[in-house]
């Protein structure tokens, strides 16, 4: 049949020799490809590289290896030169160990070790210095003495950043160390101008504020290359000896603060009401004086009128609330007796109706 007729190659290829006519045997059967594999031997392949770099190196083409081997140790020493800084660093570049210069961001190159070097400093990183943590030597710090001879627990932490990388790198010596102490030592002399009360209460601003002042000040004068953010007080409070002390007395400074929030409330009180007075008698005399002046023009042009008229009102205000009898004297001979009560002050009467009602 032609599917197992071995003349032709068949559906699946032509059939493996069966070997040649000399009788050599033919090849076993292939392995597929992901079989199992014989191991390495790896030491003979490192013998074997090695016998080829010996014969290349000894043989005529021993000057050119020579050259290639040493330019390919060149380009890699040249190569150790290449160096990235990132756009918030700069690189700082030293000969023999002194400063050279600055690199920007960006794909740099440098003459490769021992004759340059590279550091490279972030120069817009915000970092912080916490001071007066927990530990001992974190309490001795945070133990200050304030103006007014009291003792206060005080720590806070010191925001800042490199402002000149060079600067930074070779002019101090552990620069986290040396603002960890300038902070220290300017928070000590600011506590020790300053009262308690105020750094307790409403003077921390303040204080912050010429902290910072005070260690820049310092840093610029070290040439640290370093710029203070910021300062910011953290806790604040008497030593935990006199604390309940500390606030009995800041409980009976608020009584008094109260009492004399109080007692100028009432001050301004009566004074406003005394000024309130004194506008009003002023209005009067006002008024009496503006009456009497045109009283006083009246009488200019009519004089006798004008007194009658006086005796008048001033008459009709003296009797007005008081007891009249009035006698017509003609044709009397003898003297006009009253009765006692005739002068008396009246009293309203009242009178009550069947019903109840007052009339």
């Amino acid at each position: 049949m032609p599917w197992n007729d071995n003349a032709g190659p068949g559906p699946w290829g032509s059939p493996p020799p069966s070997g040649d006519k000399d009788n050599t045997p033919r090849p076993g059967p292939r392995r597929p490809p992901g079989g199992p594999q014989a191991p390495i031997d790896v030491n003979q392949l490192m013998e074997d590289l090695t016998d080829r770099v010996r014969r290349y190196f000894q043989g005529p083409d021993r000057p050119r290896a020579i050259a290639t081997a040493a330019g390919a140790v060149v380009a890699l020493w040249a190569a150790t030169g290449i160096y990235v800084v990132q756009p918030n660093q700069q690189g700082v570049v030293s000969t023999f160990g002194a400063f050279s210069r600055v690199a920007g961001p960006g794909l740099r190159y440098h003459v490769p070790f021992p004759v340059e070097s590279v550091e490279k400093v972030a120069v817009t990183e915000i970092r912080t210095t916490d001071i007066g943590g927990s530990g001992t030597e974190a309490g001795e710090e945070r133990l200050m003495l304030t103006s007014d001879e009291n003792i206060i627990d005080l720590s806070f932490s010191v925001q800042w950043r490199v402002s000149d990388a060079p600067k930074y790198l070779f002019n101090v010596r552990e620069p986290e160390s040396v603002i960890r102490a300038v902070g220290e030592s300017a928070m000590r002399e600011v506590v020790g101008k300053t009262a308690l009360t105020p750094i307790l209460t409403t003077g921390r601003g303040q204080l912050q504020a010429e902290t910072e002042r005070l260690m820049q000040q310092i840093l610029d004068r070290y040439d640290a290359g370093v710029f203070v953010e910021s300062v910011q007080i953290q806790t604040a409070t008497p030593p935990p000896p006199v604390i309940d002390a500390f606030r009995d007395v800041q409980r009976a400074s608020q009584n008094a603060q109260s009492a004399a929030n109080v007692a100028r409330g009432q001050s301004a009180q009566i004074v406003q009401q005394a000024k309130g007075y004194r506008e009003q008698v002023v209005r009067e005399a006002a008024g009496e004086a503006a009456r009497f002046n045109q009283i006083y023009d009246q009488y200019k042009l009519a004089p006798a009128v004008t007194r009658e008229r006086l005796y008048i009102e001033t008459m009709q205000r003296v009797l007005a609330n008081s007891n009249k009898v009035i006698i017509d004297s003609k044709g009397a001979s003898a003297p006009v007796i009253l009765p006692p009560d005739a002068f008396r002050p009246r009293t309203a009467t009242v009178v009550k109706s069947v019903d109840g009602a007052v009339q």
